[in-house]
């Protein structure tokens, strides 16, 4: 027990809208996600955990993957609600998904199918195994709402970027 504690003081995980809801252009997010992501390494914490979801998720899942190459110990766990999980996307999204999936530390696929609440299931799991949220939010309700909300009441910081 002691040891998963401090194994998730080195770990944030993400959460954040798909790219249709947000009101920021990608380029922006992505310089604000890296940002925070460098941040994080400076304060110990080197590794990342994404939903794997489009949009936030995989362009920081992607950041992660790029800072390999001149960061020595950075690690990317890749939280899939379900195998298959990305079935029903195009063509774009489905190859960056596989890319960043075979590139990972660690595949951790939460629930072992689709069922209604499997989102906010792999969205805890994530919350309950890191010491840090760093959120794209819009201000709508949501998956991400939600994930800031567990993530408040279980004392979880927050770090938010406008979504």
């Amino acid at each position: 027990m002691a040891e998963e504690m401090l194994k998730r003081l080195k770990r944030a995980c993400f959460t954040g809208h798909r790219p249709e809801k947000l009101n920021r252009s990608e380029l922006e997010i992505k310089t604000d996600l890296e940002t925070q992501i460098k941040e994080c390494l400076k304060n110990g914490i080197n590794v990342f955990i994404s939903g794997m979801a489009r949009g936030v998720d995989i362009w920081a899942a992607q950041i992660v993957l790029d800072l390999k190459n001149s960061v020595n110990d950075i690690k990317l766990i890749c939280a899939s609600p379900y195998e298959g999980f990305e079935k029903s996307w195009d063509e774009s999204w489905r190859k960056q998904y596989k890319e960043i999936l075979e590139k990972s530390d660690y595949i951790k696929y939460v629930c072992p199918h689709y069922f209604r609440g499997c989102y906010q299931v792999r969205n805890e799991w994530m919350v309950k195994n890191s010491s840090k949220v760093i959120a794209v939010y819009n201000g709508e309700k949501g998956g991400t709402k939600n994930t800031i909300k567990f993530a408040q009441k279980n004392n979880i910081p927050i770090i938010l970027i406008e979504g």
